[in-house]
C-alpha cells in the first residue's frame, strides 16, 4: 500500500518515473536539430539549394529517422561547442576534430572522414620549416583543436607563440593570410583545398599532427540512445559506399591543384571575361542556364578565345561544329563571339533536357556537361556500364568510373556506341565544376553578400 501511495503521489506531481530517451524526444519532435558552420567544408547555399558535406549527411540522418532537419548555423565554433555542451541542440554538424579534451565535455559519435590540419602560408613569406622557426605572427580560431594542440606543443618548441582569433573563423584566417594581414594560420587539410582554388598563392608548410578524425558532437551524458542511431547510420553508408561516394563528391575534383592555370584562369577572368560577360547573361536569359557555369564551359572550351579552332574542326568560343550551330538554327560564323555562346547555351539546354528526370542536382548538370563533351550516347552506355556492375546510372559519382572503360575494347565492344575516349568527359566535368566554382565565389564577392538564415528546416532530401 506504502508503495502505491508512493507512485501515486509521483504521478499526481507530474514526475515521470520513465523518462523519454534522446531518441524518443527527436522522434517525438519530428525534428533533428542541427548545429554547424557556414563554410565550404560544412554548410552552405550553393546554386542548387543547401549543400555541403555536413549538411548531406546530416540530412540523410534525418531521412534514416524519419524526421525534418532544422539546421543552425551560430557565429562562432566557440559557441557551437557550447551549444552542443548545454544540450542546445540534438548534435554537432561541423567539422570537428575528435580531441581528449573536446571528449571530457562531450560525446562523440562515430568518425567519418580524417584531415590533417596544416601550417599555412602565403607566398612571399618565408617558408618555415618548423614551429619554432616562425617569422611572424600566427593566428588560429580560438577554442579549435588547432589551438588546443599547439599548446600542447609549446614545450617542444618553446619559441612557439601564436593567438586565438574568437571573432573570425578558419576560412577568414585564410582570408587574412592571403591577404597579408596576418603571416600564419592552421587549417584542416579538405579546406585548404577547397581554398586554394580562390587563393593559389597560398601554401602549406607542413602537418602539425598526423591525421585525426572527425566527427558529429552530442550532448554530455550517458544518453546514448540517438549516438547508438548515428552509429548504425554511418556504419550503413561505409557498408553501401555511399559515404565514399560523399567524400568523393565533395572532394575528388579539387584534389588536383593547379597553380599556374588557376592564375592564368584568375586573370582571364578580370582580362577577357568582361567582354563576353554579357552575351552568356544574354544566352543564360534564354535558356534558363546559371550564365557562370555557361562561361566555365567556353573557358574549358577555348579560355574565351573566339578565333579558337581544334584539329577536329570545332571552333569558336564554345568549340562548336558547323552541323551543331545549324541544329540550334544559327547562321552566324562559329567566330562570332554571341552566336558562339549562343549556339553553345542552347546545345547544353538541349542536352540537359535529355537527361532523365529522377537525376537529381548537381549529378543532372555534371551528366550533361559529360555528354556536352563525348556525346549523348556515350554517356548513356557509361551509365548502362554502371548500372550492369551494380553502381547507381544516376549518380555522377559512380557514372565517372564507368567512362573511362568505353576506351577499352573489352568494354566498349558490349556498348551500342563503340569507342570513346572516356577519360576526357572526366576532367573536363572535373575542370568545368572548379572553374564555375571560382567564377561564382568571385562574382558573389561583387554584392554584399546576403546574412545566413539563423536556422533552415527542410524536408531531409534522399543521399
Amino acid at each position: 500500500m506504502r508503495l502505491f501511495l508512493v507512485l501515486l503521489a509521483l504521478l499526481i506531481s507530474g514526475c515521470d518515473l520513465f523518462p523519454q530517451s534522446h531518441l524518443q524526444r527527436v522522434q517525438e519532435k519530428g525534428i533533428l536539430q542541427v548545429l554547424t558552420r557556414n563554410s565550404a567544408t560544412t554548410f552552405y547555399e550553393g546554386p542548387f539549394g543547401p549543400t555541403g558535406l555536413e549538411y548531406d549527411l546530416a540530412a540523410g540522418f534525418a531521412e534514416f529517422l524519419g524526421v525534418k532537419l532544422k539546421i543552425e548555423t551560430p557565429d562562432t565554433l566557440s559557441r557551437i561547442l557550447v551549444d552542443i555542451q548545454g544540450g542546445n541542440a540534438d548534435l554537432a554538424a561541423a567539422g570537428l576534430t575528435v580531441t581528449e579534451e573536446r571528449k571530457a565535455r562531450i560525446n562523440f559519435g562515430p568518425s567519418y572522414q580524417r584531415i590533417t590540419p596544416q601550417l599555412v602560408y602565403r607566398i612571399g613569406t618565408a617558408s618555415p620549416r618548423n614551429l619554432d622557426g616562425l617569422n611572424g605572427n600566427l593566428e588560429v580560431v580560438a577554442k579549435s583543436s588547432h589551438a588546443e594542440k599547439l599548446k600542447s606543443l609549446q614545450d617542444e618548441y618553446p619559441n612557439l607563440t601564436f593567438e586565438e582569433n574568437s571573432e573570425l573563423e578558419s576560412q577568414q584566417l585564410l582570408d587574412l593570410v592571403w591577404e597579408q594581414l596576418i603571416d600564419y594560420t592552421v587549417a584542416d587539410s579538405n579546406e585548404v583545398a577547397m581554398t586554394r582554388r580562390f587563393y593559389p598563392e597560398l601554401r602549406v608548410a607542413f602537418d602539425i599532427s598526423p591525421p585525426v578524425p572527425l566527427a558529429w558532437a552530442f550532448p554530455p551524458g550517458e544518453d546514448r540512445s540517438l549516438i547508438e542511431k548515428a552509429e548504425e547510420y554511418f556504419a550503413a553508408l561505409q557498408e553501401s559506399g555511399e559515404l565514399d561516394q560523399l567524400l568523393e563528391h565533395y572532394y575528388g575534383y579539387v584534389s588536383d591543384f593547379d597553380y599556374v592555370g588557376t592564375r592564368r584562369y584568375m586573370k582571364h577572368i578580370e582580362q577577357r571575361l568582361p567582354s563576353y560577360r554579357g552575351w552568356f547573361r544574354e544566352a543564360a536569359n534564354q535558356t534558363g542556364e546559371d550564365w557562370r557555369l555557361l562561361a566555365a564551359i567556353g573557358y574549358q572550351e577555348s579560355h574565351w578565345d573566339p578565333e579558337a579552332v581544334s584539329p577536329t574542326g570545332v571552333r569558336g568560343i564554345m568549340m562548336l561544329t558547323r552541323n551543331t550551330m545549324q541544329h540550334m538554327g544559327i547562321e552566324e560564323s562559329r567566330h562570332d563571339a554571341r552566336a558562339s555562346i549562343n549556339g553553345g547555351a542552347r546545345y547544353f539546354a538541349r542536352i540537359r533536357n535529355r537527361i532523365p528526370k529522377r537525376i537529381r542536382e548537381p549529378d543532372r548538370t555534371w551528366m550533361a556537361l559529360a555528354a556536352y563533351n563525348v556525346g549523348f550516347g556515350h554517356l548513356e552506355d557509361a551509365r548502362i556500364l554502371a548500372q550492369g556492375a551494380g553502381a547507381n546510372p544516376d549518380r555522377w559519382v559512380d557514372v565517372k568510373k564507368y567512362l573511362p572503360l568505353l576506351s577499352q575494347k573489352k568494354w566498349y565492344k558490349k556498348t551500342r556506341y563503340g569507342y570513346a575516349r572516356g577519360r576526357e568527359p572526366v576532367r573536363y566535368v572535373e575542370n568545368i565544376r572548379s572553374y564555375y566554382d571560382i567564377l561564382v565565389w568571385m562574382t558573389d564577392r561583387e554584392i554584399p553578400p546576403v546574412p545566413a538564415s539563423p536556422a533552415l528546416t527542410v524536408n531531409s532530401p534522399v543521399l
